[in-house]
């Protein structure tokens, strides 16, 4: 039995089809209200701010992910979010179940220095630091040893579906809404970006790796990396639009900032888009060298086709 927690976002249902297609046909599905991905799922509704429930909900497991997600509110991260990850170690250590973390970049320095899995954390923002105290208590269980634990670590998203980033709202939403694209600051740093169904096929081979458990992996993304300039460039190109996009100033974000609390709520992440961004996956890509990598032009027509088609 293989159990996702936090099953109804997008890395979680394209996790489950990897599992799926390729590892099990055991597979639980687990949040408040889960939805089916596969024929035969098994559903189970949990709360995983309540003990118990996450406990019953791992019985069984032979490994275990954590994709949950949280709006983006820095108050509800404080007050959910490391309990929820502690209630989910918890249970994989009761059980016996192997533990897979999938993590992201915000506890990391805001720099263009590259990072690597041994990046030391600068956590800049209150959602940075949890993320910081999450990937700790990981890191914290891997060295206890009580079980065996993966963490896979993700940058910014784009990708098919509900993907929810920067990327998708300001790029590719706009133009399939008929829009000019919109890049926050600046439009000539580098970005590293991950096709959202790459980083759930890889962090289900990670999960059905025994040799990689234990570690921490950066998870692969298409090279070379693009400036935002040349991917809103491409995504006007193969959306057939002008390429007409636009850079957002500081001042613009602040003002939008006013009147709505999504918009100040990522301000604090706002610093990274002024820099390159240097995330190095070359441990993952050298110890599975014939992982397929999806090109950003391969992704960006799939979105195309998805939109267009509806599948």
């Amino acid at each position: 039995m293989q159990t996702i927690l936090g099953a109804n976002g997008q890395i979680a249902q394209e996790l489950a089809r990897a599992l799926r297609r390729t590892y099990t046909d055991d597979l639980r599905l687990v949040s408040r209200t889960p939805r089916p991905v596969n024929t035969g799922d098994q559903l189970v509704p949990a709360d995983l701010l309540d003990a118990e429930q996450t406990l019953k909900a791992v019985e069984g497991s032979d490994i275990v992910y954590f994709t949950a997600g949280l709006p983006p509110d820095s108050g509800l991260w404080e007050r959910q979010f490391p309990s929820m990850l502690k209630n989910a170690l918890d249970a994989a250590v009761a059980t016996g179940a192997a533990f897979a973390y999938f993590d992201n970049t915000y506890m990391y320095p805001q720099t263009a220095a590259a990072q690597t899995e041994d990046t030391a954390f600068a956590p800049a923002g209150r959602k940075a630091r949890v993320r910081a105290e999450m990937a700790r208590m990981v890191l914290d269980e891997m060295a206890a040893g009580r079980i065996a634990v993966t963490i896979a670590r993700a940058p910014e998203f784009y990708g098919p579906g509900s993907t929810q980033s920067f990327t998708n709202a300001l790029v590719i939403d706009r133009l399939k809404a008929g829009k000019s694209p919109r890049v926050p600051l600046r439009d000539d740093t580098l970005r590293t970006l991950i096709w959202t169904p790459d980083a759930s096929r890889a962090l289900a081979l990670l999960g059905n790796t025994p040799d990689a458990q234990n570690q921490t992996w950066h998870l692969p993304c298409s090279e070379p990396r693009l400036t935002y300039a040349q991917f809103a460039t491409l995504a006007c190109t193969v959306f057939g639009r002008p390429d007409t996009h636009a850079t957002l100033g500081r001042t613009a974000l602040y003002i939008a900032g006013l009147f709505s609390k999504g918009a100040r709520e990522i301000r604090e992440l706002l610093p990274r888009y002024e820099h390159d961004n240097r995330f190095e996956s070359g441990k993952f890509k050298q110890r599975f060298p014939d992982f397929p990598v999806t090109s950003y032009d391969a992704g960006l027509r799939q979105i195309k086709h998805e939109w267009e088609t509806g599948k």
